[in-house]
């Protein structure tokens, strides 16, 4: 790879640096999550997606007529769709869904055998249900992390040959809970969730064998579990429509059928956003072990794509890159990217505890330190 850690300071820790020239588009590297997990809400909804890799289960038709709502909706060029319900197979004892046989015996390996919930003991009273109702009576769409990150990560160091090992590259990830200098502790730990976290850590307790995990399961070590998948967390977005229409672009087809496709395609988009709202597709949630040493900058460099349609990342280049150059992405979702300087550093302070000092916000330093009604009333987050 043309890139490199490295270790900026104490304070501000590690970045990824370009090691050569690269042009804009680039692939900078892809990488699979150390874990990833579906949204709980998101699984609710009834977005079906594979419980290991995240690829979306349902066909490019089904998708929208559940985000559309219009049950009789049929799209055109079937072939595009690249749904193989065919490989679609289940764990043969909780029938949790997987994409193929290769996800399904990866996730047994890795922590599926500690999590899986026999049929028999489901109906809301299996612990582990319990942990992900609690959950979700806390965090409400759009969400922004899963309670089952945690659960997975545990899950998987209980399964690891070689538990110290996977046990540091867990404490590898940035899991500071609290900033001294600015007194302020990360959103899941501050006053809206702080009644819910000796509950949620009891709950996990119960849910999970303890054995050689229980310096995770103390006050300090479930704060910092918190902390970690809310600073790390990398939001993953799938979707079977928006891959059947990228194929459909890619067809020999006429003028007119190209218009009509468009207004087709127009159309659909506006149904599902009068039925759905924004949250279209974002299936879930992982973490990567090299995209985390990725820093912020208002003013990107690179931005993060699923190319695949599972949650496998993509780095890519926003434009040319120099020798030496950081390599640098947005933490913010594209509206609140466009906020002022002060509603940005604000909320990169509440979820990864630091003040944004990127160019942008240093050339911003002499703006109000107001948060205007219109940005709030576009871009209210609820997580």
């Amino acid at each position: 790879m043309n890139i490199e850690v490295r270790l900026i300071d104490n304070s501000k820790g590690k970045g990824i640096f370009a090691t050569s020239y690269i042009p804009q588009g680039s692939i900078l590297f892809e990488e699979e999550p150390l874990v990833a997990c579906q949204f709980s809400w998101n699984a609710t909804c009834k977005y079906e997606a594979c419980d290991h890799c995240l690829r979306p289960l349902e066909t490019a038709q089904n998708n929208v007529r559940r985000l559309t709502g219009i049950s009789s909706l049929e799209l055109p060029y079937p072939e595009c769709c690249e749904t193989k319900k065919e490989d679609i197979t289940f764990c043969n004892l909780c029938a949790v869904k997987y994409c193929s046989e290769l996800c399904r015996v990866q996730a047994f390996n890795q922590y599926h055998k500690v999590l899986c919930i026999q049929t028999s003991y489901r109906n809301n009273v299996h612990p582990l249900e319990q942990l992900e109702d609690a959950w979700k009576k806390i965090h409400y769409p759009p969400e922004t992390s899963s309670i089952f990150l945690i659960v997975r990560l545990l899950a998987q160091t209980l399964q690891s040959s070689n538990k110290e090992h996977f046990t540091a590259q867990i404490l590898n990830f940035c899991h500071r809970s609290v900033n001294e200098d600015a007194a302020l502790a990360h959103k899941f730990l501050g006053e809206k969730f702080i009644g819910q976290v000796d509950s949620l850590r009891e709950l996990l307790r119960n849910a999970i064998p303890n054995e050689n995990i229980e310096h995770f399961l103390t006050p300090e070590g479930f704060q910092s579990l918190l902390a970690l998948i809310g600073t790390n967390g990398q939001g993953v977005g799938t979707s079977p429509f928006s891959v059947w229409r990228d194929n459909v672009y890619k067809l020999n087809l006429s003028t007119q059928d190209k218009e009509n496709i468009d207004n087709f395609i127009e159309k659909i988009y506006d149904d599902m956003f009068s039925h759905t709202g924004d949250f279209l597709n974002s299936e879930g949630v992982g973490l990567y072990k090299l995209q985390s040493c990725a820093n912020h900058s208002c003013e990107p460099n690179a931005e993060i794509q699923f190319l695949h349609n599972n949650s496998k990342l993509s780095l890519i280049a926003l434009k040319d890159i120099e020798p030496d150059e950081e390599i640098c992405i947005s933490y913010l979702d594209e509206c609140n990217i466009e906020r002022s300087r002060h509603s940005r550093r604000k909320t990169l302070m509440e979820n990864y505890l630091f003040a944004c000092e990127c160019p942008k916000c240093l050339s911003q330093i002499e703006d109000p330190d107001v948060t205007s009604e219109e940005e709030m009333s576009e871009c209210e987050i609820e997580d």
